[in-house]
């Protein structure tokens, strides 16, 4: 503990302080750096220029955020702005964001690192960043009114402090939260270890869930929003515009995933059983892991899991049903059972394009195609080799190939699966007859039941 405190009090005399950067600091601030390419893809992680070594993480959809060493220090400059994010091909949100994209850069540093990140304000309102789990000077919280000034619109503030510790963390907003998160200020914020053989995997993913609330036929989320949402992402992304994850057969393989929604997402991974190796508070040890196929994520929490990939298409996804759909309305009616054949054709006539649906289930949805508002996404879709997938929001594909070359995260297709290993319909010859439910037959044995007030009873009374 005094060795804690002792390192704070020494930052605290040479950390620079949450102020407007002078104008002569002003000159000396690095350029932020926008995504290579407009499209939301995942982007093959850089090679880090100096520093430390270590393995980056692959951000799903995302990119890393460049930096640049000055006097043994990594600067990083993040620009708080509205943006503009493809959710998936058919639909655009207008969010805020960092240096482009909602959420921001994927910010990678080494345990150790003294980092200085500098945050320029291009909001319509003041801000801050708040470096979520860290720990850290109390001054470089970034908590606007309690640990620093906000950042007005059109400044530039700075944040400085000593990496202490490897894990999986995020950065957000400390300001105007229920907007500003709702609008999709988030990011992660990666430290790796110092020895980086130490924790070392193959393949090491990360994403960040958020949960936004996009009236049909249009692009702005409602911030006002406590439960209701109607589009659940992974990095700003539903599917299928999710990409999927991929790996070599073999493969030690991590997956990060942050929840900066107002609900716990049960994760659940088809295939491989993995192991929870890491929180936003630390790292497990080996004797405190246990294998899981479904880990509960709660608000505002962290979760590293890893596995040893398996060859083959296994889905990824969050287990609450609805999290799986896009723009779902909240107000549709079950109508399984009920025949509304002649109700359609009245309305058809009214409405040529009226389709009637839910009457045997949802899934013939995947199927239709059936007119959508502008810029609004079906609630189910997305096709796979055995037709729709009927799924949306959080879902993707963790795709695992044998021969997939190192560093390679490209698309592999779908997997081939070897003969005899695909479920496939039972000639009706061979199908077993199934057994039914149903009243006993004349033969059967049947249980007699004396009911009150009868003789038996009154017998049974009298004479025992």
């Amino acid at each position: 503990m005094t060795n804690r405190r002792r390192f704070f009090q020494a930052a605290g005399a040479t950390l620079l302080s949450t102020a407007a950067v002078s104008r002569v600091a002003a000159a000396t601030v690095p350029e932020a750096p926008e995504p290579g390419t407009p499209t939301p893809t995942t982007q093959p992680p850089p090679t880090p220029p100096d520093g430390r070594p270590f393995h980056p993480v692959v951000t799903l959809n995302g990119w890393s955020l460049p930096w640049r060493t000055k006097d043994n220090v990594k600067e990083f400059h993040l620009v708080a702005e509205p943006v503009t994010r493809e959710f998936a091909p058919g639909m655009t949100a207008n969010l805020w964001g960092y240096n482009g994209t909602s959420p921001g850069p994927t910010i990678e540093a080494v345990e150790g690192d003294r980092v200085r990140l500098f945050v320029t304000n291009r909001l319509p309102e003041h801000t801050t960043v708040h470096w979520h789990g860290m720990p850290l000077p109390s001054g470089m919280d970034g908590v606007g009114g309690l640990t620093q000034p906000q950042i007005p619109p059109g400044k530039t503030f700075v944040y400085e402090f000593v990496l202490q510790r490897a894990g999986q963390f995020m950065y957000h907003p400390h300001a105007d939260e229920m907007v500003q998160m709702a609008m999709g200020m988030m990011g992660l914020f990666i430290v790796h270890p110092k020895d980086p053989r130490r924790l070392r995997v193959d393949r090491d993913f990360a994403f960040v869930m958020a949960a936004y609330d996009i009236d049909p036929g249009s692009a702005t989320p409602r911030t006002s929003t406590m439960l209701d949402f109607n589009l659940w992402t992974w990095n700003s992304r539903v599917f299928p515009g999710i990409d999927p994850l991929v790996a070599r057969t073999g493969d030690r393989v991590r997956i990060r995933v942050g929840n900066l929604t107002m609900t716990n997402h049960p994760i659940h991974m088809h295939g491989p059983s993995f192991e929870v190796t890491g929180t936003d508070g630390g790292w497990v040890p080996k004797t405190a892991r246990w294998p899981e196929v479904t880990t509960d994520i709660g608000v505002g929490q962290m979760r590293a899991i890893e596995f040893d990939a398996i060859a083959g298409d296994w889905a990824i996804h969050c287990h609450k049903a609805h999290h799986t759909m896009n723009a779902m309305g909240h107000d549709v009616p079950n109508l399984i059972g009920v025949d509304a054949a002649g109700v359609a054709e009245r309305l058809q006539k009214l409405v040529p394009d009226y389709m009637p649906m839910g009457h045997t289930g949802m899934g013939e949805m995947a199927a239709m195609e059936m007119p959508l508002p502008a810029n609004t996404l079906p609630m189910m879709t997305g096709t796979g080799p055995f037709g729709p997938l009927e799924m949306g929001g959080m879902f993707s594909v963790v795709k695992v190939r044998d021969h997939v070359a190192r560093g390679d995260y490209r698309d592999p297709g779908w997997y081939a699966h070897p003969a005899g290993t695909v479920a496939h319909e039972v000639d009706a010859g061979d199908a077993p007859v199934a057994p039914r439910n149903g009243p006993p037959r004349a033969d059967d044995a049947t249980l007699k039941v004396r009911k009150p007030g009868t003789q038996d009873e009154h017998q049974h009374h009298h004479h025992p």
